[in-house]
């Protein structure tokens, strides 16, 4: 029986190739005799670059740059041939540091990121969104570009509160002749019930008060950006402007095309082909719940599944999605780590933890 093992990173416990690890192990403890073809994907999110560099192989570029909260943090960003993949996780990642404050967090260092690929002579940039500690429209991106306004674009939306003039024009002509790339991790809009700050914003510490007052930050910060009319502000609607917290509405307006994330990683990985060669597909991720539907690994790997006839089944550390929820997302059935060694053991140690959830599954879906 040959099996494809594709899971996503698990939070911020485990990389991709890390759980990918755990799984093949696990497996084979019940299953020695089944082929066991790891393949690990990311969405754009945390492990975007570490997942191509293994598959597309090229260089990789060391810089230094702002984090979420302003302190120095090392980063990376690949290099193959002249195009560039850059990770926005990397420098505004939840994972960077214990503190939270969405209202001052900003994406200045995804914006020397860019910056440091375009000097590089990267005429194509690939911007992986994901798994941000920020909520700022993207502003510290375009300040780290160039684009000049009356007020702070580097201090999160708290910042955006008085900026009443913004230029764009010096950040475009900094990318003249670069093909930007959105890889978002979700479809969500920029503003509303389902935008940005409402969705995620909880999430990144944000109070219910807080979520209210800074949706209206950002939706006064695109009029004063775009304009006030429905056809002015359009940008603002498209499907992943809201991705990181509204990074992907400021790359939209630098000229970016937004496309999927996984969709992206998996055609750089050769995921169909290796799926159409497989019996059974092996997703997971940290949290297994109905999110996972908006652009995420599981979802895409089990539509990837789904379109070879083949069936898929989901490893997580917590299942928070129904039978129905997972059949619509063409997944056959979900395990969590938690209801097999508990909650506190399975955050506690998750390499062992995920390693005898894939050696309990194989009891169930391996032929072997």
């Amino acid at each position: 029986m040959k099996v494809v093992v594709a899971p996503d990173s698990f939070g911020g416990t485990l990389t991709a190739p890390e759980a990918a690890r755990a799984i093949v192990e696990g497996w084979r403890r019940q299953a020695p005799r089944d082929e066991l073809v790891p393949v690990p994907v990311a969405d754009g999110g945390p492990g975007f670059v570490a997942v191509l560099h293994a598959s597309l192989g090229g260089r990789l570029m060391a810089h230094t740059v702002h984090g979420p909260l302003g302190d120095a943090v090392p980063a990376s960003w690949l290099l193959v041939g002249d195009t560039a993949y850059v990770e926005s996780a990397q420098a505004c990642g939840l994972h960077l540091g214990e503190r939270r404050d969405p209202l001052t967090a900003s994406t200045t260092g995804v914006g020397e990121l860019v910056a440091a690929a375009v000097d590089a002579g990267a005429s194509r940039v690939v911007v992986g969104l994901g798994g941000s500690a920020t909520n700022d429209a993207g502003a510290g991106l375009l300040g780290a570009l160039g684009t000049v306004a009356d007020g702070p674009l580097d201090a999160g939306p708290e910042g955006l509160r008085g900026v009443a003039t913004v230029d764009l024009g010096p950040a475009r002509q900094r990318l003249a002749g670069v093909e930007l790339v959105v890889a978002s991790d979700v479809d969500s809009v920029l503003l509303g019930m389902f935008g940005a700050t409402r969705t995620f914003g909880p999430q990144k510490g944000l109070t219910d008060e807080q979520v209210i007052a800074v949706d209206g930050v950002l939706d006064r910060f695109v009029d004063v950006v775009c304009g006030p009319t429905p056809a002015e502000r359009r940008i603002a609607d498209v499907k992943g402007a809201g991705a990181a917290g509204g990074l992907g509405f400021a790359l939209l307006l630098l000229g970016g095309t937004v496309t999927s994330g996984v969709d992206l990683v998996a055609d750089a990985v050769g995921l169909s082909g290796v799926v159409a060669q497989a019996d059974l597909v092996v997703s997971g991720e940290g949290r297994y719940d109905f999110s996972s539907r908006a652009g995420k690994v599981v979802f895409g790997v089990a539509q990837v599944a789904a379109a070879a006839a083949r069936p898929c089944v989901v490893l997580a550390g917590q299942v928070d999605v129904g039978a129905r929820e997972m059949r619509a997302m063409g997944v056959e059935s979900a395990y969590a780590a938690a209801d097999v060694v508990g909650l506190e053991q399975s955050l506690a140690d998750p390499y062992a933890s995920l390693v005898e959830l894939a050696a309990r599954v194989a009891r169930t879906w391996s032929r072997g």
